[in-house]
């Protein structure tokens, strides 16, 4: 197994840390650095359900994305209009990952929305906020629970997600922006702490890929999500 251009072996993932608690007036909040991408997750919690939801007797979560302009080597236009495509293509999945592990009726009617903003960028954004908005809901269920908002956690279990791909022919986890943009393949994974798959998005950027590979990067996915799902474990218990 070859060495990777910035040392790393195929099946390893780049340092992680979660630091919680970094935003004083939101209900959960941390900050997930995966190598040098740096993203700002943080929960809020408010009354209320939107109008469609309010018969269901049920809470709601969702989230928003956004990059800083200058979260990449060159700066980039804030989004003023909207989001736009990409944003809402990534702020949908980190929505579908969060409440595919929330028991929406344990909340009640509560809306958590949970905004994940990009400071500082190097491949893997939109992974690394799923893995930090699942540690910020955490939090903010948890401070639902001790307020008596709610009677049970209403999250589940917990959710991760990493990049994986085909890079000069080797598969590789955790790909940074220099492999990410040489990828032959480009796949993001998305797991729950039970081993269940939420999501698996992959794309051949030239030919196309055989079953085997995909089996491969599948395989190695699951095994950096436990090393994720660990370090959330951690990190929600203040070590």
């Amino acid at each position: 197994m070859s060495e990777r251009h910035d040392g790393r072996r195929a099946d390893q993932g780049r340092p992680i840390t979660i630091e919680t608690g970094v935003s004083p007036y939101a209900e959960g909040s941390c900050i997930i650095a995966t190598g040098n991408t740096r993203v700002l997750c943080t929960a809020s919690v408010v009354e209320g359900v939107p109008r469609w939801r309010e018969r269901s007797g049920a809470g709601w979560v969702t989230a928003e994305y956004a990059m800083l302009p200058r979260a990449t080597h060159t700066r980039s236009g804030r989004e003023r209009n909207g989001p736009k495509g990409r944003t809402q293509e990534i702020q949908r999945l980190i929505g579908r990952s969060l409440r595919s592990v929330t028991d929406m009726p344990a909340m009640g009617q509560y809306t958590v929305t949970v905004d994940c903003d990009v400071l500082q960028a190097d491949g893997g954004t939109r992974t690394a906020s799923i893995t930090g908005a699942c540690v910020s809901l955490a939090l903010a269920t948890r401070w639902m629970l001790n307020e008596g908002m709610v009677e049970r956690s209403p999250m589940r279990e917990r959710v991760a997600a990493v990049s994986v791909g085909i890079v000069d022919g080797q598969a590789c986890l955790d790909l940074d922006y220099p492999e990410d943009s040489s990828a032959q393949v480009d796949m993001n994974i998305v797991a729950t702490e039970g081993g269940g798959l939420v999501e698996v998005q992959g794309t051949a950027e030239g030919d196309p890929f055989p079953r085997g590979d995909l089996d491969r990067m599948i395989d190695l996915g699951m095994a950096g999500i436990e090393t994720l799902l660990a370090v959330q474990a951690t990190a929600l218990r203040g070590e």
